[in-house]
């Protein structure tokens, strides 16, 4: 092995535009053609677009309706989290298959350990052949030293991409990129680096040191530097632990009706408990959450003393939650929310991380006893009421 093939140990596989992917197969005559998933209600979101209707400047999160006016005559697809959750549980058993270290980070992308692999390129280049061949499926790759490197590399050549870099080249390729194509590098980061002149990866590597730490504070401002360079250390695998499970449901109509929000919520229980039983899962901490019709979101929430995954405990202690809330206005959206997991050894694994972008998280705030948020913002992934 040489040099060069020594420093490739990671990689990023993402399967491309894979929701679409899923719908294509199951209807090829819409292939070539722009496809939205979406559903639709006056208030959906893109869950993803096929890429002929990404030239039209369609992307995920964009409201069906702008992204309807932007393509016209693009065919909108409801969405089916079913499907996709199975589909992706097959894809990461063929990708298990040949890696050992596998760190799931979606429905449809991972991070692989690529130690004590001869040859990473012709691995990678296998897994991604019979992926293919398998499920029809098309995935692009990164492989690099390390997760950020692999997980740029991935994404700057979809789709079916395969893009191997070093750290150097890597620094080298994307020194003109803006900074937010480095995962840790946000929005609203990427602004406030504007502010002081540094819209380019380059120009955050080589910003002084005491610069950022000034706009940033010492440990973010270090961390923005190491990040433009692509320094970073983390271990395939030392993943995210999941604390958290929820189910939320987006209005298309504000809801005033208080007995017709207490129905949904239950179902909501119902189905969240459902997903945590089938994963061996329960927790001590029952929340919901509630954003009202001018935008305001409100959580509650109530830690039991033993954990559960029991649907007539959550329902009960969501529904006594949201009497005692009590909405005012009209309501937009509602969820509930189970935190503090554990987990049942024999059956967790890794799926729960395969399985989070369908799980709707809840708003991510520390549960406590009865307490409340206020925020404001719109949810990026929708189902319309009682979808299944």
């Amino acid at each position: 092995m040489t040099q060069a093939e020594s420093e490739l140990r990671v990689a990023h596989l993402d399967a491309d535009a894979f929701y679409v992917a899923i719908e294509l197969a199951r209807r090829p005559e819409l292939r070539g053609r722009p496809v939205i998933v979406a559903g639709s209600g006056p208030r959906a979101v893109v869950t993803t677009a096929s890429y002929e209707a990404r030239r039209f400047g369609v992307g995920s999160a964009m409201p069906a309706s702008r992204a309807r006016r932007l393509c016209p005559e693009a065919v909108s697809v409801p969405p089916d989290f079913p499907t996709y959750r199975a589909v992706s549980r097959r894809l990461m058993d063929i990708v298990r298959a040949h890696v050992e270290t596998v760190e799931v980070v979606g429905l449809d992308e991972a991070y692989l350990d690529l130690e004590g692999l001869h040859s990473p390129r012709a691995a990678m280049r296998r897994l991604a052949t019979e992926i293919n061949r398998a499920m029809q499926l098309t995935c692009s790759v990164g492989i690099g030293p390390n997760k950020l490197v692999a997980k740029v590399a991935s994404d700057a050549e979809k789709p079916a991409g395969f893009v191997v870099l070093t750290r150097h080249e890597a620094c080298e390729r994307f020194a003109p990129a803006p900074p937010s194509i480095v995962p840790g590098i946000g929005p609203k980061t990427a602004a406030r680096l504007s502010e002081l002149g540094l819209t380019t990866l380059g120009a955050v590597a080589a910003a002084p040191e005491q610069l950022l730490a000034t706009r940033f504070g010492a440990n973010h401002g270090c961390d923005l530097r190491r990040r433009a360079r692509f320094e970073h250390d983390a271990p395939v695998g030392a993943s995210h632990k999941r604390v958290s499970e929820s189910r939320e449901r987006t209005f298309d109509r504000d809801i005033s009706d208080g007995q017709r929000l207490e129905e949904i919520m239950a179902r909501l229980a119902r189905e969240l408990c459902e997903s945590l039983q089938s994963h061996g899962r329960s927790g001590r901490t029952i929340g919901i959450k509630v954003r009202l019709d001018d935008f305001t979101t409100v959580t509650r929430a109530r830690s039991l003393a033993q954990p559960t995954c029991d649907a007539q405990l959550v329902a009960g202690t969501a529904l006594e939650l949201l009497r005692r809330y009590a909405p005012a206005r009209p309501v937009r959206l509602l969820g509930v929310r189970v935190a503090g997991l554990a987990h049942d050894a024999a059956q967790a694994g890794d799926r729960g991380a395969a399985e989070r972008d369908a799980a709707h998280a809840g708003d991510g705030a520390a549960a406590q006893p009865d307490a409340a948020h206020v925020a404001g913002g719109e949810d990026q992934l929708r189902l319309p009421v009682g979808a299944q």
